[in-house]
């Protein structure tokens, strides 16, 4: 940051796009596998996030994008840990968006789907696969088979398009996927929300009338 500082006198935009896949059930993750995935994609774009913010708040301006995945809003198997390190991302960063508008910063979550990189290839890991799950692991594989990914080539005239707005996106899908599949998981999270919100009220309680029965 400070041979950047030096050179360039501040910082515009910080982009933390530094990730990769672990694929395992999670019977089949280790701690060690967990612990890494989790310190690459989330503690990494973390740490860069806190360097970054002294400078852009001391020149009053900043955007920091947040390279998350349609897999940080929905969950699919034999990449949870994926999921739990881009779910913690976008947790952290709405709060961080909240707390740095004020001195002029802006945050950006991009949650893209399925671009032909090496995401899913020799930049993934993967964990040693228990006999048990080689459905799960041939279904999803199936479903991967059949979507069609996006050119990566795309994404940077888009990414400009995003830092260029007067009022960019808390988060924004990129990739054509993302709105539908995810539009189709909060209906389904909303009704089962619904579905059990007389229990959800019952495990409210009444605190006051019971503390005047106490009295």
């Amino acid at each position: 940051m400070a041979e950047t500082i030096a050179r360039f006198g501040r910082i515009d935009v910080a982009v933390n796009n530094a990730g990769y896949g672990l694929f395992g059930a999670i019977e089949e993750v280790s701690e060690a596998e967990a612990r890494a995935q989790l310190e690459t994609n989330l503690f990494g774009a973390l740490w860069v996030t806190q360097a970054v913010l002294p400078q852009m708040r001391a020149q009053g301006s900043g955007h920091i994008i947040q390279v998350s995945s349609i897999g940080g809003v929905n969950a699919f198997p034999t990449i949870g840990l994926y999921h739990a390190s881009k779910w913690a991302l976008e947790g952290f960063s709405q709060a961080l968006a909240s707390e740095v508008q004020g001195f002029g910063i802006k945050v950006t979550i991009v949650e893209p789907g399925g671009f032909a990189t090496e995401w899913g290839g020799p930049s993934a890991k993967r964990a040693t696969p228990l006999g048990a799950y080689d459905a799960v692991h041939a279904a999803i594989a199936q479903f991967r088979s059949s979507s069609t990914p996006g050119d990566p080539d795309a994404t940077g005239p888009a990414i400009l398009k995003v830092v260029d707005a007067a009022e960019p996106p808390l988060r924004i899908f990129f990739g054509s996927g993302g709105l539908p599949m995810t539009r189709a998981e909060y209906a389904r999270r909303i009704e089962t929300w619904e579905a059990w919100n007389d229990v959800a009220t019952e495990a409210q309680g009444d605190l006051a009338a019971k503390q005047a029965r106490a009295d």
